[in-house]
C-alpha cells in the first residue's frame, strides 16, 4: 500500500470537517487538462464514480455548479430547462476561479467563495460512495454521495448527455 501523504488543509475540507463529514483523502498526480480520466486512472476507480465539480452560469451571468459523472457530459439545455432558466453555459477558466474561489482543476463545491445554487446529477446519489475535488489540482476526497444532498444541499436534475 502506497505511502500516506498528508495532504493540506483547504477550504473544501475545512468546509467537510466543520460539517461534520467522514472523507477519505486521495492525492494524485494531477496532469494539465488530463480530468477526471487520469484521476480515475492514478487512484484505480471507475471513472463513473469520480465527480466533476463544473462552474456555470445562466443568460443573467448567475453562477451556478453542476456535478456530473467524470465519464459524462452535461446537457446545458436540459439543465437549463429544468432548472427555470432560459440558458445554461460553462464559465470562462477566470470566471469560475472567481465565483469558487479554486483552481480550475482544483475546483470543489464544498467551501466556495461564494454560495451558489448546486445542482447533481440524480444518478450520482445511487452510487456507494464518490471521489470529488477536495479544493486543489490533484487532490480527490472519497465521500458518500447523499453527503452532497445534506450540506450543500445539492438539488438532484436529470441533464447528462447520453453517449
Amino acid at each position: 500500500m502506497a505511502k500516506k501523504e498528508h495532504v493540506s488543509e483547504t477550504p473544501a475540507t475545512q468546509f467537510l470537517r466543520k460539517h461534520g463529514v467522514a472523507f477519505s483523502e486521495h492525492p494524485y498526480a494531477y496532469e494539465e487538462h488530463g480530468g477526471t480520466a487520469v484521476s480515475a486512472r492514478e487512484l484505480g476507480v471507475d471513472e463513473h464514480h469520480v465527480v466533476k465539480t463544473l462552474v456555470m452560469q445562466d443568460e443573467a451571468a448567475r453562477p451556478l455548479i453542476v456535478l456530473m459523472h467524470g465519464d459524462r457530459k452535461v446537457s446545458t439545455k436540459n439543465l437549463a430547462r429544468q432548472i427555470g432558466c432560459k440558458s445554461v453555459e460553462p464559465c470562462k477558466p477566470e470566471v469560475a476561479n472567481r465565483h469558487s474561489g479554486f483552481l480550475v482543476g482544483g475546483t470543489s463545491p464544498f467551501g466556495t467563495r461564494k454560495a451558489m445554487p448546486v445542482y447533481v446529477e440524480e444518478s450520482i446519489l445511487a452510487l456507494d460512495k464518490i471521489y470529488i475535488n477536495g479544493g486543489r489540482r490533484g487532490f480527490l476526497v472519497g465521500i458518500d454521495p447523499g453527503v452532497l444532498v445534506q450540506v450543500l444541499p445539492a438539488k438532484p436534475v436529470n441533464c447528462a448527455l447520453e453517449d
